[in-house]
């Protein structure tokens, strides 16, 4: 894709990936299960493209909050250089993060409330109030033919004025 000129993303899930695919990738995911991981954080601290942190399983935004914090400072810890040797890694830390709402177990986070709120939550904590929504999992009760619909919702959400 890159030589068509094509922005390409992904979901980081192994910390060793990105340090060969980073020059390729225009931003990057980390998962729900995943955003609590320290060694997470840490990686997203030394990547050099914008990433989305999902809000956790059970729907609620902190945990992605406290990885946006987490991932604008520095870090140091145990990886690999450019060179593929085993090394102490030092990060400078990556401003650009944003959280995708992903619903959760209890409830769906695309409405225009949720949308707010989050936005609220964020500004409260000093973050920009980016926000992605992922039109899949909790958001589309894990039914792909869900996706659609909360689409269409988002789309009569901003021609309605909301969340801009």
């Amino acid at each position: 894709m890159n030589h068509l000129g094509l922005p390409a993303a992904t979901k980081f899930l192994d910390r060793v990936v990105p340090q060969y695919l980073a020059d390729l990738i225009s931003w990057a995911a980390i998962g729900a299960r995943t955003t609590e991981s320290q060694t997470h954080r840490e990686m997203v601290s030394g990547l050099s493209m914008p990433v989305g942190f999902k809000n956790g399983t059970d729907g609620y935004l902190q945990i992605a909050i406290d990885a946006m914090l987490s991932a604008r400072h520095s870090h140091h810890f145990l990886g690999m250089d450019q060179e593929g040797v085993t090394s102490v890694v030092r990060t400078t830390g990556n401003d650009d993060g944003n959280v995708v709402l992903r619903g959760g177990r209890a409830r769906t986070d695309f409405d225009a409330a949720s949308i707010v709120e989050a936005a609220a939550q964020l500004k409260a904590a000093k973050l920009p109030d980016a926000l992605m929504v992922d039109c899949s999992h909790a958001n589309s009760v894990k039914q792909h033919a869900h996706q659609e619909d909360v689409w269409m919702d988002l789309i009569a959400q901003r021609a309605e004025g909301c969340c801009q």
